[in-house]
């Protein structure tokens, strides 16, 4: 590669041949490290001039002085090349809106919110503005592992939640996991303590690739304990993704940052346990606004780890509906009319489908001594013929028996059997 400056100008100059198309990729690579993502007036400023161009404009000063307050001291700086380079070393690469395995579709509520106004952290073009709170879309993304990224989220669900998790919550997300793998979904989370990684390690074990969306550089293991779940994922044919270049550090801010970005790739957020305040909780709200399903697992309501979800199920504008297994799941992002959740199953009961009459009637029998059916007439409230009439289909049916001398109720199955 040559030097920046001559990447860009073949980018702003021949934007068609490879040498341009190397110098987008180049610039884009330079504003993951410059600019922190969040920022609804330089994305837009970027789409308007294009990225070679606008990054010759945030290098020499002729950018509005907004958006050369957002890059500051990093404008002098390039660590694009490096960056690349240290990315193709850990088996990663940039992956850019020019590319064809950008996942535009996915991603298209977040463009729009950001045409919109950015959502509820839009600025008013001073760069003054909530990062993490605006809807806006990333510049590029860091990827590591092979699957395409658009075929690895065109059909994929959130699961999130609390990192300090109970155990019920993180047995619900592994179930989840593995059962959203099972059925061809790819589960997106953060990879995070707790409920997290109880849904990537799910998928994992289901054989089914999952994504970890990266507050730092794919190249590093955030947590370190995850390092091993971090290479399972990779290995299974699954994605680390991150907006911020390798080498890059965990800083607190990115993770609230990062959620947006979890919402937006996927079709629905399901929230297994969330606090009253809680990043789960900011990644619903997103999705929310994006458009996007908002699917809450209720817990004890004992439990404060289940506020969060019970609030989001009682707020009516959240839009958020209550599923208890990844069959309803995907019949809430799925597509209508093919993924439609069986109704939960229930014992059957030789009881199921009596009449009226011969419901009466089975009550009406006693347990221990058979009587007559003028007796169980009596009692049920109709007629001996009528009693007689519905007591031959209840012996048929293991209900009744006759003893002889009277009717009485027949004992269950395994009292049967032992007598």
């Amino acid at each position: 590669m040559t030097g920046l400056e001559d990447d860009l100008a073949a980018a702003v100059e021949a934007p068609g041949t490879p040498d341009g198309a190397a110098g987008v990729r180049r610039a884009r690579a330079w504003l993951t490290r410059a600019a922190e993502p969040g920022s609804v007036a330089l994305w837009r400023y970027v789409e308007d001039v294009g990225p070679a161009a606008a990054v010759r404009a945030l290098r020499d000063g002729t950018a509005p002085a907004a958006l050369r307050a957002l890059v500051g001291a990093r404008a002098e700086q390039d660590a694009s090349l490096a960056d690349l380079r240290r990315a193709e070393r850990c088996g990663a690469r940039l992956v850019v809106p020019e590319d064809e395995e950008w996942p535009a579709f996915a991603l298209h509520p977040l463009t729009v919110a950001a045409h919109a106004g950015g959502g509820d952290g839009g600025d008013d073009g001073g760069g003054d503005l909530d990062r993490t709170k605006a809807l806006v879309p990333p510049m590029a993304l860091w990827v590591r592992g092979e699957a395409p990224l658009d075929a690895a989220v065109d059909r994929s669900v959130a699961v999130v939640g609390s990192r300090a998790s109970t155990s019920y919550g993180e047995h619900v997300a592994a179930e989840f996991g593995a059962q959203l793998g099972e059925r061809g979904w790819t589960v997106v989370s953060g990879g995070a303590y707790g409920i997290d990684v109880a849904a990537h390690r799910g998928a994992l074990a289901a054989g089914a690739p999952t994504v970890a969306v990266l507050a730092c550089g794919v190249d590093r293991a955030y947590p370190a304990a995850h390092s091993a779940v971090f290479a399972r994922i990779v290995d299974g044919g699954g994605l680390l993704v991150s907006e911020w270049p390798p080498g890059a550090a965990p800083h607190r801010h990115r993770f609230l940052v990062r959620n947006r970005l979890i919402a937006g790739l996927t079709r629905g957020t399901v929230v297994v346990e969330a606090a009253a305040r809680s990043g789960a909780q900011a990644t619903a709200r997103r999705a929310q606004a994006l458009g996007k399903r908002v699917l809450v697992v209720p817990g004890p309501v004992t439990s404060a780890l289940s506020v969060g979800c019970h609030e989001l199920l009682r707020d009516a504008e959240s839009g958020a509906r209550l599923v208890s297994s990844a069959a309803q799941v995907i019949e809430e992002v799925g597509d209508l009319g093919s993924d439609l959740a069986a109704p939960p199953g229930r014992p059957a009961s030789p009881r199921d489908g009596l009449s009226d009459l011969a419901r009466r009637v089975l009550d009406a029998c006693p347990v221990r001594a058979g009587v007559s059916a003028e007796r169980l007439a009596a009692v049920a409230g109709c007629g001996p013929l009528e009693a007689m009439r519905v007591l031959p289909g209840l012996e048929i049916s293991g209900l009744v028996e006759w003893t002889g001398t009277g009717w009485r109720l027949a004992p269950p199955p395994e009292r049967a059997r032992r007598r």
